[in-house]
């Protein structure tokens, strides 16, 4: 079994980072795509063994309403703006996958993880952009990791999944991870993003890892850094 761990972002120096942990997540991505040439300059900055994850650019997922558009160094026009999120059949939507690819390809990474905003329910419109977006994009080898939110029964996310070859993505504090080979966590805080994992979480933790080949366990609350590296030290502690 691997367990990979991480945070999502840097929350210390790169080279700090590296030099502890093995895997990150890449958040500047969602809000507005890096230059190829950055993408590439963090990659060769890197060590061999080093991983890149990243989240897709939010015009995949989410609507121009988001209050992240903020941070969009070009704003959207009127008719993008419609276009935008929701894995909207739009060329708008299929653009920002060729450019997210781009990036991934630029950090030699393996995952994209698509978080989805809470608003982006269940609806057979939605079901039908998913099935059009995954069903019709170029993956290029890329594993396709979904985060829904909001209120999607488990039974239609884990057939969406097995029909989309997707990789569901949970905070297995409060969703029951999906069964599968591998998995994807990512931990936002059991009562908020304030949170801090005690040990008691850790050892809890430890036991969800158990009987996979492969776990991402990234952590993406205010304790990130110190938490991550408990957990890694946990894991290394000989069984009792």
């Amino acid at each position: 079994m691997t367990v990979k761990i991480g945070c999502c972002g840097f929350p210390v120096s790169k080279s700090k980072y590296m030099a502890r942990l093995k895997v990150v997540e890449i958040q500047q991505t969602f809000y507005q795509l890096p230059k190829v040439t950055t993408a590439k300059a963090w990659r060769t900055g890197a060590p061999p063994d080093f991983e890149f994850t990243l989240k897709a650019w939010q015009l995949i997922t989410h609507d121009a309403t988001s209050p992240t558009y903020r941070r969009l160094k070009t704003p959207l026009s009127e008719a993008e703006r419609q276009q935008a999120g929701a894995f909207k059949p739009t060329d708008l939507v299929r653009r920002a996958w060729e450019a997210t690819r781009e990036i991934a390809d630029a950090l030699e990474a393996r995952l994209v993880v698509f978080q989805c905003p809470a608003r982006f329910d269940p609806s057979p419109e939605h079901a039908a952009n998913l099935r059009n977006f995954f069903g019709g994009i170029e993956r290029r080898g890329l594993l396709m990791a979904w985060e829904p939110r909001g209120d999607w029964p488990r039974d239609l996310v884990e057939g969406l999944c097995k029909e989309l070859d997707l990789l569901p993505v949970v905070d297995p504090f409060a969703t029951l991870p999906y069964p599968g080979p591998l998995a994807y966590f990512r931990l936002h805080g059991k009562t908020g993003y304030r949170y801090k994992y005690t040990e008691a979480d850790l050892t809890e933790l430890a036991g969800m890892v158990q009987g996979r080949e492969e776990v991402y366990v990234m952590f993406n609350n205010l304790s990130m850094w110190e938490d991550a590296q408990a957990f890694a030290e946990y894991l290394q502690q000989p069984p009792p």
